[in-house]
């Protein structure tokens, strides 16, 4: 097949105006359209529009980013935008949350909510300052590709993260929430746009994803990995759906005659616009290979579907769809049913309608990063914290110690507490500073790194660029080129002080005239070091970047795509020049470039013991990063590959130095930062306290310190099962729940899904269940929860189901309910929940889901119903007869 050809005279048709076959009917003006009418219903004006496109137009507009049509003065739109946890990848700052999986830990809807209704607001006042500058680019509209609820059922993929947790329940509770605060309440228009992902079946591993085919029964499909989409797409009405990069069942997710046409659109009757995750549809026909070439491909996809291709590069393959009418793979008619969904979307965000018309349009940037929305940042943050243990009250501690020391490759981190999918914030409180501005003037903070992630080798920052210079200029000499091959003649030359670019869409530019796509660049320096001493030199980039010294290739990450950062140790003389060439080149997206040094300092016990040992406490903030854990990730670290992980337990550096730090005696206050579970067995024996922070967002210092010193009584819950090592989980490649996530693991965890303590106590008692119930009828459960202790405090009320007497498969138990609810001291609250037929039932051998006569158990507590908690009392059980028998839609 000629893509280029095809793509060529898809070009020449859209900007000359020839007419094919189905050549639109003439109009008189623009305005005078039925599709500019406001006071139309959408379907009509849709139908109008486009009834005026051209084949090769409507072939333009199911691309992301979609082109302008000027003769029809339809503005250009890039459909790409991203808020996992706050307005993302975006030039202007913006209001930052923990990321998903902390918000997850929260158990609070609520808050969820309103977090998403704070980052609606952002998201429309960083658009329309965007519009008003004439930008429209990447991540400058109003369709967000939020939020990934898939079931986070192995610790070791490196995206769950991104996820709300193992949960099918709870994931499907905080993802309706997120888009109820996202799409608004408006009867007409959207306010901005969610999106569910990624549909279905898809949880790594990252490296094999564009290729993987994922084989799992009925029973698993409908029990664990839809649940959540059904909540989303059937309840909450989500705008958009994205469809996976693996196959299922031989089927590539976007192509799949069961997940799509079957189940989607048959079944669940979905109304809004589907996108492919980016670069998906290339792989029908280059990595699945279940598509002879790319008109296949390209008609398959829209036939189950699939409306949008999302593209990182220059081939779109939905660009063949020209040739896929031509060869009567589909017909123009068929291709209408996507764009017009995809038109559909924009009139209901209001995109042609008079700005006054549309409330949403007229929210203020004075909203973005504003106190309140910095302030449930916050909130969140302290909410997402979950108190894993805390012997002898060793926590909270007092503010007038006298001395506190603080370690740990996290404590003093930015970029690690803002996860992935992120945006950045004017103001980001690290642990260090946290705690800094928390204790007294009389209390001596000392920090020691101690040791990175994996390595016990601390890299501390040094300002390099106070070394560089070219011609006796201070900096690089830098020489940018057209294209991405640092081919013909420069095109902008000139000096750069320092390399530290963040560009976030193509629209911004390198230097004058030179947009930063499709661009390289060479930059020149004498590296005169200022001491005899080992350093490390640091590259960040997004796309490709390779680093000479004296001519010799030290680091190459050339044919890389997305971000990186490799490093380059080096012992330097004081005074002895080196020669150092830094290439790059950026095709599409972001312009990331940073070039930094550090100094190269091992670990030595005997010098951190010395600093440490008289102080009153110590707090090490240790864990992972997201730059170890991600998507499909340029990993070179022990324990990690391809942004997955292959163990899921604490590096061993890290727990070495934290049996230096208790062999001190002092107490040892361990905080984690991660965005999955993490086994640490040695921790959990023997130090006293330790909290899980997650990637706390823009707060998450101030937010650790709060707890660390009592202004905050925690009372996260995790929402994941933290195991004690893999060896308690079946391969990462098997997507069998059996053995995983707390509804099917039968193994003792370190942690359990739903464990969090408080700084005060709880007592349940009066759960009131109905003896039995008829099928086909809600029912009401209550019971009474009461603070016992001396501080007010949060409590995560949760209620689990169990089936009891069933053969077969079926879950140990599940959460069907919860309730975060706040209790002063001696304070106590009756909480009741209603739970559906739904909620009620489960799944046959067919796994048809089924309200069956039996026993059904109800567990109400602060935590799952384990044994030990049951027989304390600690979790109070009640059971309840079900009578009769039906089979409940799906």
């Amino acid at each position: 097949m000629k893509l280029t050809t095809l793509a060529l005279g898809l070009v020449l048709l859209v900007t000359s105006g020839t007419k094919p076959a189905s050549a639109p009917r003439q109009a008189g003006p623009s305005a005078d359209y039925l599709f500019r009418n406001p006071d139309l219903p959408i379907d009509q004006r849709v139908d109008d529009l486009v009834g005026r496109l051209t084949l090769p137009e409507k072939v333009s507009q199911m691309l992301n980013a979609s082109p302008a049509i000027d003769r029809l003065g339809i503005p250009a739109y890039n459909w790409w935008n991203e808020a996992l946890h706050g307005v993302a990848r975006t030039s202007l700052k913006t209001t930052v949350f923990p990321q998903a999986i902390g918000m997850a830990a929260t158990f609070d809807k609520d808050a969820m909510l309103t977090m998403a209704t704070i980052t609606s607001d952002e998201a429309r006042a960083v658009h329309q300052e965007f519009v008003r500058r004439g930008e429209r680019g990447i991540y400058q509209g109003l369709t967000f590709w939020t939020p990934n609820i898939n079931i986070f059922r192995d610790p070791r993929w490196g995206r769950g993260q991104e996820t709300y947790g193992e949960d099918p329940y709870l994931t499907g509770q905080l993802g309706s929430a997120l888009v109820k605060g996202f799409q608004g309440d408006d009867p007409k228009y959207l306010k901005i746009t969610a999106c569910a992902k990624h549909f279905a079946v898809h949880s790594g591993p990252e490296p094999s994803r564009h290729v993987f085919n994922a084989q799992i029964s009925d029973y698993d499909l409908w029990d664990t990995y839809l649940p959540a989409f059904r909540d989303l797409i059937v309840d909450a009405k989500v705008a958009s759906v994205m469809c996976a990069y693996n196959a299922y069942a031989g089927q590539p997710c976007c192509g799949s005659d069961k997940l799509m046409n079957e189940i989607l659109y048959n079944k669940w009757k979905f109304k809004g616009y589907v996108t492919s995750d980016c670069d998906g549809i290339n792989d029908f026909w280059q990595h699945h290979k279940t598509d002879p070439d790319a008109a296949t491909a390209a008609a398959n996809a829209v036939l189950h579907g699939t409306d949008l291709e999302c593209a990182t590069g220059k081939l779109f393959t939905y660009n063949s769809l020209l040739e896929s009418v031509q060869k009567k793979l589909m017909t123009e008619q068929q291709l209408d049913v996507s764009v017009k969904r995809l038109y559909k979307i924009r009139f209901q965000l209001g995109m042609f309608d008079p700005v006054e018309r549309v409330k949403y349009a007229q929210i203020p940037m004075s909203v973005v990063e504003s106190a309140p929305h910095q302030a449930h940042a916050l909130k969140m943050a302290q909410e997402s914290i979950v108190l894993l243990k805390n012997s002898n009250n060793t926590l909270p501690l007092r503010k007038n110690l006298k001395k506190i020391a603080i370690l740990g490759p996290n404590a003093d981190n930015e970029s690690v507490q803002l996860g992935n999918y992120n945006g950045f914030a004017t103001s980001i409180v690290t642990p260090l500073e946290g705690i800094r501005a928390k204790v007294g003037k009389g209390t001596e903070v000392v920090y020691v790194q101690g040791v990175d992630y994996a390595s016990n080798t601390v890299y501390e920052p040094l300002d390099i660029n106070q070394q560089l210079s070219y011609n006796g200029q201070p900096g690089f000499r830098a020489e940018y080129f057209h294209g991405p091959n640092l081919e013909g003649p420069a095109v902008v030359t000139r000096q750069e002080a320092g390399l530290d670019r963040y560009l976030a869409n193509v629209k911004m530019e390198i230097a004058p005239g030179l947009p930063s796509e499709n661009v390289s660049a060479r930059y020149l320096a004498t590296f005169t070091p200022a001491a005899t001493e080992e350093l490390a030199l640091q590259v960040t980039g997004d796309d490709g970047y390779r680093l000479f010294v004296d001519g010799k290739r030290v680091i190459d990450a050339w044919t890389g795509r997305g971000v990186s950062t490799q490093q380059h140790v080096l012992n330097v003389t004081k005074g002895q020049k080196l020669d150092l060439r830094l290439e790059y080149f950026q095709t599409d997206r972001r312009t990331i470039l940073k070039f930094s040094g550090a100094k190269v300092v091992p670990m030595n016990a005997a010098n951190i013991l010395a600093r440490v040992q008289d102080a009153d406490a110590i707090v090490f903030v240790g864990g992972i990063s997201p730059k170890l854990e991600g998507e499909e990730m340029n990993v070179k670290v022990p324990g990690f590959s391809g942004g997955d992980r292959t163990t899921i337990g604490l590096p061993a550096v890290q727990t070495d130095l934290l049996k230096v730090l208790h062999s001190t005696g002092k107490p040892v206050v361990f905080a984690l930062m991660t965005g999955s579970a993490i086994a640490f067995p040695w921790e959990a024996d023997n130090l006293p306290a330790i909290l899980n922070t997650w990637y706390g967002g823009q707060a998450a210092g101030t937010a650790l310190a709060d707890v660390l010193f009592g202004d905050y009584n925690p009372a996260g819950r995790l929402p994941v099962t933290f195991y004690k090592s893999e060896t308690q989980l079946p391969s990462f490649d098997n997507y069998d729940m059996e053995g995983r996530t707390y509804r099917y693991f039968t193994g003792e965890p370190l942690f359990p899904f739903g464990h969090g303590l408080s700084f005060t106590t709880f007592k349940y008692s009066d759960l009131k269940v109905p003896a039995k119930t008829i099928t086909g009828k809600p029912i009401t459960v209550s019971v009474r929860v009461k603070n016992t202790g001396q501080r007010a405090g949060d409590e995560v009320v949760q209620l689990y189901v169990r089936h009891a007497g069933v053969t077969g498969r079926v879950a140990r138990h599940a959460l069907e309910s919860f309730r975060r609810v706040k209790l002063a001291p001696g304070e106590q609250q009756t909480v009741q929940f209603t739970l559906s037929v739904r909620q009620l039932s489960r799944l046959d051998a067919l796994a048809r889901r089924i309200e069956a006569p039996g026993k059904v158990q109800l567990f109400a507590g602060g935590g799952q119903p384990l044994a030990a908690d049951v027989a304390a009392g600690r979790v109070l059980k009640a059971d309840m007869a079900i009578t009769g028998r039906q089979v409940v839609l799906e």
